[in-house]
């Protein structure tokens, strides 16, 4: 048995040899890096770089008339006495005096179509009335001189100056003159007819405002044709849409399960979309009896209490049916806010203000409640206060809006 040659075994010494001491000093590092970047996320997800982050409402201008309101619906103003307004005869127009917003009265000219034609048969007419009425007079006065020459030769026959003949044609003279004018009578009567029903076809060429009014829409212009059912191609049929100002009311679509808390004669307080600071007072006037099937609600028709010259027919409206009618007072806005606005300092109400991020504590007032807000003095309407304030949230201190 050979002995191993042990002269060959030699260590190696260019080679690095990792111990577990330095493994471990690296996994420290990674994790003190990982703790900062959780530390800075966490600072910024809460305090928004070291802002408080707090949610904000807008102090508003509420009426009272919430807390009265025992059912809303949405409305809109609708003129009660309104038309089409158009003509029964066919032809061109040729004048039309008025146009959108123009005032006028019942049996205004609005507009007229050629009527040259129809002119000159009421012309044709009334002369013909004036040529029987000078028949007549004709007839008359050989009327008046055969009742004389009758008048004449009875005497005379009484005397036997003359034979009975000539008394006869004396009576039949007469009798003659007296049927001339019973007939020109009745031409007078044709001829008055002819006239009225020519004057009737030159009225129908006229447009004439039906009542006291205001014009919403002009439909045609001088020189279209206009029919009466604007059956013909490029024809019109209403000449203008007119309405009645005074008899604008307002209709509400009330669902049938609520129709029950409305009454004739009960206060509504009717807000216009066009001008929401306006609220005006009306009265349920009539509900319509009929339900439509298709939306489940009836029609209530609102009458205006107050009349404002800026509400147009066709506007927008909210309407607030109340529980009883509204008092001088009660009928001015009120500063309100949400109720979780409101916190106790020092056992005092007050809200936090914010102004350009900084929050300002300011006492308030509380008065009582309006509709879902809290009624209150102290602060005005526009303001911004906190919602649900934290405990550490302290007057001065600087925050960050939540978005929602």
């Amino acid at each position: 048995m050979s002995i191993p040659d042990l002269s060959k075994l030699t260590i190696s010494r260019d080679k690095k040899v990792f111990t577990g001491k330095k493994k471990s000093r690296k996994k420290w590092i990674i994790l003190a890096i990982m703790v900062v970047i959780l530390g800075a996320f966490i600072a910024l997800r809460v305090g928004g770089g070291g802002k408080m982050e707090v949610e904000n409402s807008v102090v508003v201008s509420a009426y009272p008339s919430q807390s009265l309101t025992s059912l809303n619906a949405t409305a809109r103003v609708t003129a009660q006495r309104k038309a089409a307004v158009s003509t029964k005869a066919t032809g061109r127009l040729e004048f039309l005096g008025v146009q959108e917003g123009s005032v006028v009265k019942a049996g205004d000219v609005l507009a007229r179509i050629e009527n040259k034609d129809v002119s000159a048969t009421l012309d044709q007419a009334q002369a013909s009335l004036r040529a029987s009425k000078a028949n007549v007079e004709q007839g008359m006065a050989e009327l008046r001189d055969a009742e004389s020459n009758l008048r004449r030769s009875e005497d005379l026959a009484l005397k036997n100056f003359i034979s009975s003949a000539t008394l006869d044609t004396a009576k039949a003279r007469f009798d003659k003159a007296r049927a001339a004018v019973a007939s020109l009578n009745g031409a007078i009567g044709v001829a008055e007819a002819n006239v009225r029903a020519a004057s009737v076809s030159v009225e129908q060429t006229l447009i004439r405002a039906p009542f006291d009014g205001v014009v919403l829409t002009k439909n045609a212009n001088v020189g279209d044709i206009i029919t009466p059912f604007s059956s013909a191609a490029d024809s019109k049929g209403a000449v203008v849409n007119m309405a009645d100002m005074d008899t604008l009311e307002v209709e509400a679509d009330v669902s049938e399960t609520a129709i029950s808390k409305i009454s004739v004669g009960q206060s509504v307080e009717i807000q216009l979309d066009a001008f929401p600071d306006v609220r005006l007072l009306g009265t349920v006037s009539r509900t319509v009896p009929t339900v439509d099937r298709s939306k489940a609600t009836l029609l209530v028709k609102i009458s205006f209490t107050e009349r404002d010259k800026r509400v147009l027919p066709d506007m927008s409206a909210k309407v607030s049916f109340l529980t009883r009618p509204l008092t001088a007072e009660e009928r001015k806005p009120v500063t309100a806010v949400q109720s979780t606005a409101i916190i106790k300092r020092d056992g005092k109400d007050a809200v936090f203000l914010i102004d350009n991020n900084i929050v300002k504590l300011a006492l308030v007032n509380v008065a009582g409640k309006v509709g879902d807000l809290i009624r209150v003095s102290g602060i005005k309407p526009g303001d911004k206060v906190v919602l649900n304030a934290s405990e550490k949230l302290k007057d001065g201190a600087t925050v960050a809006i939540l978005k929602k």
